[in-house]
């Protein structure tokens, strides 16, 4: 188990500019270490932290850069279209 948790309320979350500054919004934030229950992803450099606005104490999930350039890279060639 990582030993080393973050402060989740002490993390600086953001929004999109986009937003039109509800809460209905995903909030992003990026960390040095990983968050409790995340500790499969500890070491594996920074990690960018995803939660829902409406819901600050509920869960956040957690990806680590290669991750997340899988996923948009998917996204960006179409692999996801047929989901919506």
């Amino acid at each position: 188990m990582h030993t080393n948790p973050i402060d989740l309320p002490a993390i600086a979350w953001r929004k999109s500019q986009q937003s039109d500054g509800g809460n209905g919004c995903v909030e992003v934030a990026v960390v040095e270490g990983a968050p409790p229950g995340a500790s499969h992803k500890a070491n594996r450099g920074p990690l960018v932290l995803f939660r829902d606005s409406e819901n600050p104490n509920g869960p956040v999930l957690a990806f680590t850069a290669p991750e997340l350039q899988a996923f948009f890279g998917g996204v960006k060639d179409g692999e996801f279209d047929d989901l919506i």
